[in-house]
């Protein structure tokens, strides 16, 4: 006689975007057993209108739907109230611009049927749908990285006892980039396996601005706490992409120290200066042009961008450096 399958909760924090109704009502039309609580946690800062959020996608799980509010301290601190209100063995954590497959909950209760005892996270294997009529902008070839991320948050099951061994979420980050990385470090160090499942979910390109990509340039603040909380070997044990930070600190430098040099009327050195900071520049900007559909528009937004990157991600990583000076390192206990 198979065992009765596991208990879980789902947590979704959300900012009140349009896709939540969508990724609500894919999880209430899922074949499998149903989740024994749905916690909806509302991160918009101030008091947002009251029932503005589209629980009635839910449908028949709408009597297991719980809302919060969590007061616009970040995505790491929805979770955190998410799963305060959990009792259920496993707690899932989605992303609202997430949808779940048909049998995703049929094959949830699969893979946490199959985690072993030390088995503290499971992750859902997330597909990024793209255009087939052409190549992939700059914004959807980053959200398509998501496919090959470990740990990503937007589908991840984790038992609840391990999440809460290690104190949760760390609500430093305030951002969707590092806070869960930084999570699954810690379970791993606190002797969970972490390991990859076989439900599946769609994550669609969100739309966005043509400056999306300078926004995102915060994140490099929370990739000096990271360091500070794990050490510099963190991107490797993660298997997270390094990013050009380096690059940008030099192509960053190199204008600079042009401009410095025009003030003191060193005009052909000034040059030089600036001529590695247009090479660099260059190199990046066709670095993100040439796999993209190269319209005129992406064309000259990744132009533009390529310019104003390097100084913003040079600029919040020096901002976080100062920020986290006084983080100290991982050790196994609270952060």
């Amino acid at each position: 006689m198979s065992s009765p399958p596991a208990s879980y909760a789902v947590v979704v924090p959300t900012l009140g975007r349009p896709c939540l109704a969508d990724c609500l009502r894919s999880l209430a039309a899922s074949e499998g057993p149903e989740p024994h609580r749905i916690v909806v946690v509302d991160d918009r800062p101030g008091e947002p209108p009251p029932d503005d959020l589209s629980l009635d996608a839910l449908g028949p799980l709408s009597d297991r739907a719980v809302l919060l509010r969590s007061g616009g301290h970040g995505p790491a601190a929805a979770r955190n109230a998410g799963l305060r209100e959990v009792e259920e063995p496993w707690t899932v954590l989605l992303d609202d611009d997430v949808r779940v497959g048909p049998t995703w909950r049929a094959e949830l209760a699969r893979d946490l049927a199959e985690a072993s005892p030390d088995t503290g996270g499971v992750q859902g294997v997330l597909r990024v749908p793209l255009p087939t009529h052409r190549p992939p902008t700059d914004w959807e070839r980053n959200t398509a990285s998501l496919e090959r991320a470990l740990w990503a948050t937007a589908d991840m099951a984790y038992r609840t006892e391990a999440l809460r061994a290690v104190g949760g979420f760390d609500e430093r980050f305030q951002r969707v980039l590092r806070e869960d990385a930084d999570l699954a470090l810690r379970v791993n160090d606190a002797g969970w396996l972490i390991r990859r499942g076989r439900r599946r979910t769609d994550h669609p390109v969100r739309p966005a601005d043509r400056w999306v990509s300078l926004r995102v340039q915060r994140g490099n603040a929370d990739d000096a706490l990271m360091v500070r909380l794990h050490g510099p070997d963190w991107w490797a044990r993660a298997a997270a992409p390094r990013g050009r930070i380096r690059r940008h600190a030099a192509i960053t430098a190199a204008g600079a120290l042009a401009l410095g040099l025009a003030a003191a009327g060193r005009r052909r050195a000034a040059a030089y200066a600036a001529g590695g900071w247009l090479l660099g520049t260059a190199e990046f900007a066709r670095a993100r042009i040439a796999p993209g559909p190269r319209t005129r528009g992406e064309v000259v937004t990744m132009a533009v961008t390529s310019a104003l990157i390097p100084v913003l991600a040079t600029w919040h990583r020096l901002v976080g450096e100062l920020r986290h000076r006084s983080a100290g390192c991982w050790n196994g206990g609270a952060t």
